[in-house]
């Protein structure tokens, strides 16, 4: 039976997780996954770790949600740009400035720090560091945006990053392809990463198709097993999260949101 947390408190604290590894999916309702017929990997996980039973996109289309994950605000985007740049602050200044390390693994990136818009099934506008003027300013950083296939040659090197965020391409995250076709991506992708020491693995979509009400769980060996959050998530508390974990400043809009408690193995 699943232990039920109706609502975290921060003063349970969030630990100092030795990784954050986030994947995101695309444009799906949580009824369209959890417990659906061409989901038994995302169902059986769901049913295994933590589900958080009500987590919400905060906008349409994807582009806004990707850059508010990672900053706490939409910045001012509205649509699926490929062109637009901002100046704000965002995850990878916050990590950088405490000395932990963070890399994007994009499927399909043709090359690592790669600007283009669309590859393949590949598109910019699901790789939200690549939309801040100082990572895309400097090759250093935009270097730390790599294929995915970099994300096991890491694994087997003992190199992932502190935070490592994890892009499927546009048909292994649903977004042009089946449910059915993702849930056996993550099949194959989820397994080494759910027994790193210490490490919380997000999975959740981008955004949903009507209610905004999308799936979300959180994996790996950092969290207590079979565990239903039921109180209202979303980006901001997932962002709120990692600063919490790891006494980042809060970005944005990340300030006011709850972070993701009572669900840890330890906290502080």
């Amino acid at each position: 039976m699943a232990v039920v947390c109706p609502v975290g408190h921060a003063a349970d604290g969030v630990p100092d997780f030795a990784h954050v590894v986030v994947i995101v999916f695309e444009n799906k309702e949580e009824s369209q996954v959890i417990g659906s017929r061409a989901a038994p990997t995302f169902t059986a996980l769901a049913r295994r770790y933590v589900r958080l039973t009500r987590y919400y996109g905060i906008t349409h289309p994807s582009l806004p949600n990707y850059v508010a994950l990672v900053s706490g605000g939409t910045q001012g985007i509205h649509d699926d740009c490929t062109t637009c740049i901002v100046a704000a602050r965002n995850l990878a200044d916050s990590l950088e400035a405490s000395g932990r390390s963070w890399k994007t693994y994009a499927e399909g990136l043709p090359r690592p720090g790669f600007t283009g818009a669309f590859a393949g099934r590949y598109a910019k506008k699901h790789v939200p560091f690549l939309y801040f003027r100082d990572v895309v300013a400097s090759p250093a950083r935009r270097g730390r945006v790599v294929p995915l296939t970099q994300l096991q040659r890491d694994l087997h090197a003992g190199a992932l990053p502190d935070f490592a965020l994890v892009v499927p391409d546009l048909c292994h995250s649903m977004h042009d392809c089946s449910v059915r076709t993702g849930d056996r991506w993550l099949a194959r992708t989820i397994p080494p990463l759910l027994t790193l020491p210490n490490t919380v693995v997000f999975v959740t979509f981008d955004e949903g198709t009507v209610q905004n009400h999308v799936p979300a769980l959180a994996l790996g060996t950092a969290v207590r097993p079979a565990t239903r959050v039921t109180a209202r998530t979303g980006h901001y508390s997932l962002l709120r999260t990692i600063e919490d974990a790891w006494s980042l400043p809060l970005l944005g809009r990340s300030a006011n949101a709850r972070p993701i408690t009572g669900i840890w193995r330890s906290s502080p």
